[in-house]
């Protein structure tokens, strides 16, 4: 066979390897799922720091690179582009609510919750850029999830599952096995968190069912699909790769925002100093 051929035919195994990553085709079922670390009762080892590099937290659908809020800061706090992270590429709105997503974001300093320091709610502590851990243990043990934003965390539960006893930020999470697939089914959810800074939003009647899938060591396939009929037309889903932070000693930090709040929000409530 002469080096050319040899050549012709190496190239068109890495275009077609190239063209499988790219459509899909390479899925979790495929080899790198089989070295993702496993706990002893043969279920993905989820354990670990980890984290979403992309541009979800300012805005989950496509956008492009704008100012930011304080014109005197120049490019601090400016808003970067990003390709979004929905399905499809809109958010299929009721059209009373789009209005009210347009209002949002016309005023998302004075509205958004993360100014405010609330606790983020489900999917949006995800993609935030801080990251979050998972604690993993044998089942049919509960999984903890904890984020670094305002110290924020859920329990997954694993071993019974019941309604929310009450609604609450970040919801209430029950848990299941398809395979090497986490599903977590989230409702109980209060109305006042936001998807993301660009005034995305839903009501109480929110329910998230999200799928963590490994696709490799360190990384997992997210999916969150999102239903409420009081603000959208139909259910529709987000997806992104979430990564294992690897470095040596990885671990949250505190942070506890509410202190860089309070002025924000109740310094018109202190006594004003006497003359």
């Amino acid at each position: 066979m002469s080096q050319w051929l040899k050549g012709l035919i190496t190239g068109a195994v890495v275009a077609a390897a190239v063209a499988l990553v790219a459509s899909g085709a390479w899925s979790a079922s495929q080899p790198a799922a089989a070295q993702f670390a496993r706990l002893p009762d043969g279920k993905p080892n989820l354990n670990g720091i980890w984290a979403a590099h992309n541009t979800a937290n300012w805005n989950i659908e496509t956008h492009h690179a704008k100012q930011g809020p304080v014109v005197a800061l120049g490019a601090a706090f400016s808003v970067p582009g990003g390709m979004g992270v929905v399905d499809g590429g809109d958010i299929p709105y009721k059209p009373d609510a789009l209005a009210r997503r347009d209002a949002n974001a016309k005023d998302w300093m004075a509205n958004d919750p993360e100014v405010k320091c609330y606790l983020p709610g489900v999917p949006r502590a995800t993609y935030m850029p801080y990251p979050f851990q998972i604690v993993q243990a044998t089942e049919p043990n509960d999984i903890l999830v904890t984020y670094e934003f305002a110290s924020a965390s859920r329990i997954v539960h694993m071993r019974t599952h019941q309604d929310s006893p009450a609604d609450a930020w970040m919801g209430w999470s029950n848990g299941r096995w398809e395979g090497d697939t986490l599903v977590v089914d989230v409702t109980g959810f209060v109305d006042r968190t936001w998807f993301d800074r660009a005034g995305n939003y839903h009501s109480k009647a929110l329910h998230v069912v999200e799928r963590y899938t490994p696709l490799g060591p360190d990384v997992l396939q997210y999916e969150a699909t999102i239903d409420d009929p009081n603000v959208f037309t139909r259910a529709w889903k987000m997806s992104m790769p979430l990564y294992r932070r690897v470095e040596k000693n990885a671990q949250l930090m505190e942070y506890k925002c509410v202190e860089f709040a309070e002025e924000l929000m109740y310094g018109h409530l202190g006594r004003k100093p006497r003359p």
